[in-house]
């Protein structure tokens, strides 16, 4: 495996395994998109709701690399999920980020609207202003819903996931239906990487527990989508694909969840 790995989706899109999430990345977005492609990320994840799709763009062309090297994903906002907006919303992304499709582009929240919005989606899908379309922050409550109203399967659900927030019935659900599944948040916000158990496998291997948790969800078949914005980080957080966790240690990192959210929770949120 090396740092390009990819995943194949359900449309026949394939998608590398490690992305660079710019999440609350502000002013430094742009500097960490250079340094996460310069150092061989080929997957970079952005949003509406971010207000950095701009600097996303700035940093894809500056980076000189052939626009299809590089997937793109971004998001439907729920403003403009609720005021069935999904149209005009995309291609104002695709104004800031100066690009003519993205690669992939996801509902962000099961906001209300949404069945109508993703059916939309499917249109845009078709039009070529999106390749691959999907869903975040679905549960399985969320995805029956979805998938008894519409035409296409969701090639992805991005959700919280990380060693102490593993929502197993989401994630089954998904994978007996080939949706990839996508973690945000994949270090907890942090709160991962101090865990005495994770320390203990990270010095086994003689890695950090950031790349003990990325390592883990990789091998679980879980996209993973960690921020940063200083260069060693996220150097650090590519540098996945030389090791590999035994059975045993995957089954101790296994053993941590406790459906511990760091984020809101999709059945009930109010923005």
């Amino acid at each position: 495996m090396n740092k390009n790995t990819r995943v194949k989706l359900n449309d026949d899109l394939t998608m590398p395994v490690v992305a660079l999430g710019v999440w609350q990345s502000h002013e430094d977005t742009k500097n960490a998109v250079l340094n996460a492609l310069k150092h061989g990320y080929r997957h970079i994840d952005t949003a509406a709701a971010y207000h950095n799709e701009e600097a996303v763009g700035e940093a894809i062309k500056e980076s000189g690399i052939p626009r299809n090297e590089i997937f793109i994903t971004t998001k439907l906002w729920n403003e403009d999920i609720r005021n069935r907006n999904t149209r005009d919303a995309l291609k104002s992304s695709l104004d800031k980020l100066g690009l003519d499709y993205v690669d992939l582009y996801l509902i962000h929240w099961p906001a209300e609207g949404y069945e109508e919005a993703y059916l939309e989606m499917e249109k845009l899908q078709e039009e070529g202003l999106t390749r691959s379309i999907g869903v975040s922050n679905f549960r399985k409550s969320h995805l029956e819903n979805l998938l008894s109203k519409v035409n296409k399967i969701p090639s992805v659900n991005q959700i919280e996931t990380n060693p102490q927030m593993v929502d197993e019935e989401t994630i089954q659900f998904c994978k007996e239906n080939k949706i990839v599944i996508e973690a945000w948040s994949p270090l907890g916000s942090g709160a991962c990487l101090n865990d005495s158990t994770i320390q203990e496998i990270a010095d086994k291997y003689q890695k950090s527990t950031a790349q003990i948790i990325l390592r883990w969800l990789l091998q679980k078949r879980i996209v993973v989508l960690p921020k940063s914005v200083h260069e060693e980080r996220i150097i650090e957080n590519i540098d996945l694909f030389d090791f590999e966790l035994s059975e045993e240690d995957m089954n101790l990192m296994n053993q941590l969840n406790q459906h511990r959210r760091t984020g809101p929770n999709p059945d009930n949120f109010d923005f």
